[in-house]
């Protein structure tokens, strides 16, 4: 049987689910909804379940999705009422499919970051952010276990696929990018990180970012 995968948002306290947590509570909840699935061979087996990239920890979304092999219990359509009923708070899934384009077809995700500034620094905030996505060139260091030094330069500039929104209300700067997904992606943590660099007097007192949006090559909604 072909594997199937899931559509589920993460949002509230649910946010400061790691991903290995994450993983686990999505094992615990096939189990308490009394839904078998495909397991892997060998002397310890452990459940089928895979999440494409990773949401980091404190992230919200509406578009995370994992893949796993569905073999008895329900049926696809009854999968997200029975789960979502033993689910912790925070964690709806939406969606129960066959599953379709590889995970390495995910190319783009679009995420909307909200940043609160003490002093009505928001639109200053948001004309050095346009300058900063408009330069050439943008290199930052990144941690790397596979770097002698500990960290890698990278430049941000080229796996930023669009600056879609940049609008200041009172001490709130919202953005909308589209960033690329893997190989090599581009996490809204390091891009703010980098920004913060370059502009120290721009530190927000609180962010937030969101993840709304998983697009293929031909930035249609990945399924």
């Amino acid at each position: 049987m072909p594997d199937q995968r899931i559509l589920f948002s993460k949002s509230g306290t649910a946010k400061y689910i790691s991903h290995l947590d994450l993983m686990h509570t999505m094992e615990r909840a096939f189990l308490r909804a009394g839904i078998t699935i495909r397991h892997t061979a060998g002397f310890h087996p452990h459940p089928y379940v895979s999440i494409p990239l990773p949401l980091p920890l404190g992230f919200s979304s509406q578009c995370e999705l994992m893949e796993f092999g569905l073999e008895d219990g329900c049926t696809m359509e009854e999968l997200p009422q029975k789960m979502n009923q033993v689910l912790p708070a925070g964690i709806v899934i939406h969606d129960c499919y066959e599953g379709g384009l590889p995970f390495r077809a995910l190319c783009f995700v679009r995420y909307d970051i909200f940043l609160e500034f003490d002093g009505n620094l928001a639109q200053a905030a948001g004309e050095a952010f346009q300058e900063l996505v408009s330069r050439d060139h943008f290199i930052v260091q990144k941690r790397s276990k596979k770097s002698k030094r500990g960290f890698t330069e990278v430049d941000l500039i080229p796996l930023i696929e669009g600056v879609e929104t940049v609008q200041a209300q009172g001490d709130t700067l919202s953005l909308t990018l589209l960033l690329q997904a893997q190989n090599p992606g581009l996490s809204p943590s390091v891009l703010l990180q980098g920004f913060q660099t370059a502009y120290p007097s721009f530190v927000p007192v609180y962010s937030s970012c969101h993840r709304r949006e998983i697009l293929d090559q031909e930035k249609n909604v990945y399924r």
